[in-house]
């Protein structure tokens, strides 16, 4: 699959703001950061907890579970205890939606 999907409007997701989505099969997390979007996955690759519950600071999530830090931005692991990073999505906003690459 190579086509953008409209995950969520504009709207949907103010700035310094995050929401989970769903990209076929995957829980992706779409993160407003001064107006632009990035999005990765959802599930923290530590013990599976969920990002969108977690608190966004700057350019990073923290997982709610066990204080995992991942860079929304990259998907890079800031602090673990995760060691492995979240996919990383292409994003692309037109027209007022959110449109999100699937892997």
């Amino acid at each position: 699959m190579s086509d953008f999907i409209r995950v969520a409007s504009t709207g949907e997701i103010p700035e310094g703001r995050m929401k989970k989505v769903t990209v076929g099969n995957q829980q992706v997390l779409v993160v407003n950061l001064k107006g632009k979007y990035y999005a990765i996955g959802n599930v923290c690759t530590h013990l599976g907890g969920p990002l969108d519950r977690g608190i966004l600071e700057g350019n990073e999530v923290e997982c709610p579970l066990h204080h995992s830090h991942f860079d929304v931005t990259s998907g890079q692991v800031k602090r673990g205890p995760a060691t492995r990073a979240e996919p990383f999505y292409e994003v692309k906003a037109e027209n007022g939606n959110i449109l999100v690459k699937p892997k």
